[in-house]
């Protein structure tokens, strides 16, 4: 039996399993937390990757402007972790924000060795605009942050045709 792996962009009704996807990341202080009005508020920004009937995983991309976009909230459930998803979910990342003409994106992560598979760099996070910090100064760990800052050069991602809304597959999960 062929299973298939969809990402595509958020609908409202994926919200409340987009809230129970992040929670247990947010109780550990992976993620920030979002509350339901502030998913619904930045729906446009999430992709969601379905298999079957589930909600494997779910990212957020955030434009800061023309040259700069923020991967955030990148959770995938632990029972389809280390099968792709999460691959899935930045590039349709990359996509989008390249599609826009976004020059590079960027994440604030525990994982680069994740992100450096997929072509990110870590970089010096002095090198991020201030408005990038408006958002972390409302995680526990604000005061003494020790994520890592990747960015990637989009330039050299290949854009794919698309109406509005990226929807990468992958068979066989």
């Amino acid at each position: 039996m062929s299973h298939t792996v969809r990402v595509r962009s958020a609908a409202a009704g994926d919200v409340e399993a987009i809230l129970r996807l992040l929670k247990p990341f947010a109780e550990k202080n992976i993620i920030l937390e979002r509350d339901k009005d502030n998913v619904f508020q930045h729906l446009q920004e999430f992709l969601v990757a379905e298999y079957d009937e589930d909600l494997a995983g779910v990212v957020c991309v955030h434009i800061y402007g023309e040259n700069l976009a923020e991967v955030r909230s990148l959770v995938v459930s632990p029972e389809y972790q280390k099968h792709g998803v999460g691959r899935l979910l930045v590039e349709g990342c990359e996509q989008w924000a390249a599609s826009l003409g976004v020059a590079k994106l960027f994440a604030l992560t525990y994982v680069t060795g994740f992100f450096q598979k997929l072509g990110y760099r870590i970089v010096s996070k002095e090198s991020l605009p201030h408005k990038v910090w408006t958002v972390c100064v409302h995680c526990a760990r604000f005061a003494d942050c020790d994520e890592i800052a990747v960015e990637k050069t989009l330039s050299d991602t290949p854009i794919r045709p698309m109406a509005v809304v990226p929807i990468i597959e992958i068979d066989n999960l």
